[in-house]
């Protein structure tokens, strides 16, 4: 359970950090605005504004190649071969939501309100125990899908498969986020 949750917390953290991102790189925030006044660092101040947003972008990417890691420590289900009705593909129809926190991020004039807007959305993002999309695992070639089986029960899988049709899906390991997201590690 505490291992689950831990996993849960990361990934929605992976899901939302380009939210402060976006706002960082707007206002200009390089990593001298933070690390500026510590003398051993001050060589930083030299660095292109470019180095801080590339900086800025991997921290969320290397958290989640982390929790891909990490999903291994997470309950473990399988889907046998029949029990899939439908699969759509489910990488667009996120796009658009996903959007709108860049839309948000640049609308962020100060500290207060980036720390409230992200409060909130940490908090529904995590509580939602719905799904867990976040666009950094197409960078390592994770796909979305979702996924009813043939009792009705609505799934939504992360895998590296690319599924066209409910009678290819036969998954001897998944890995249970929560009762309706798996990630499929193969």
């Amino acid at each position: 359970m505490i291992i689950n949750s831990a996993f849960r917390f990361l990934l929605t953290l992976n899901a939302t950090s380009l939210l402060v991102i976006i706002f960082l790189v707007q206002k200009g925030y390089t990593l001298s605005y933070f690390f500026g006044g510590i003398t051993w660092l001050s060589w930083i101040a030299l660095l292109p504004s470019e180095v801080s947003y590339i900086f800025y972008l991997l921290l969320p990417i290397l958290s989640t190649g982390v929790s891909i890691l990490l999903s291994t420590r997470l309950g473990k289900d399988e889907f046998k071969s029949g029990e899939v009705e439908s699969i759509d593909h489910a990488n667009n129809s996120f796009l658009p939501s996903y959007l709108g926190y860049f839309f948000v991020a640049l609308s962020i004039s100060n500290w207060d309100t980036l720390w409230f807007v992200y409060g909130v959305l940490f908090v529904f993002t995590f509580l939602s125990q719905a799904l867990y999309f976040n666009p950094l695992f197409l960078l390592f070639g994770y796909e979305f899908y979702n996924i009813t089986t043939k009792n009705g029960t609505a799934i939504f899988l992360i895998s590296r498969q690319r599924y066209k049709r409910p009678d290819e899906i036969e998954i001897p390991l998944a890995y249970r986020i929560n009762n309706y997201t798996f990630i499929e590690r193969g």
